[in-house]
């Protein structure tokens, strides 16, 4: 089955950074798009950033542009979320998911196939 595995979250001061990965299992990764979401305590699971299939479309949420770069390593099933600058407001479970549709890219959390368990990114003020 569709595995999805998040890791690399944990607690950094305001202005700092961390690197999240999602190793993918039980699927062909090179041909789904992946992307990254994430969920505050009471808010409803928000976009943060997407990568095409091949690599060379991303897409970002704008309060994270500038600040995240997300990747990936198809010859290592692999999705990254490199997060710098990081603010308080950062501070949620986030999430690697897949999606493959027709039209390309997607911010859309219903278009989406295969989630992760998340991983907890805690930004101290």
């Amino acid at each position: 089955q569709v595995q999805l595995v998040e890791s690399g979250g944990g607690l950094v001061q305001a202005g700092g950074s961390l690197s999240l990965s999602c190793a993918a299992s039980g699927m062909v990764f090179s041909s789904y798009n992946m992307g990254w979401f994430r969920q505050a305590p009471g808010k409803e699971r928000e976009f943060v950033a997407v990568v095409s299939w091949r690599g060379i479309t991303t897409y970002y949420l704008d309060s994270v542009k500038g600040r995240f770069t997300i990747s990936r390593d198809n010859t290592k099933n692999t999705v990254y979320l490199q997060m710098n600058r990081l603010k308080p407001e950062d501070t949620a479970v986030y999430y690697c998911a897949a999606h493959r549709t027709p039209w390309g890219t997607s911010s859309n959390r219903n278009d989406y196939n295969y989630w992760g368990q998340g991983t907890q990114v805690t930004v101290s003020s």
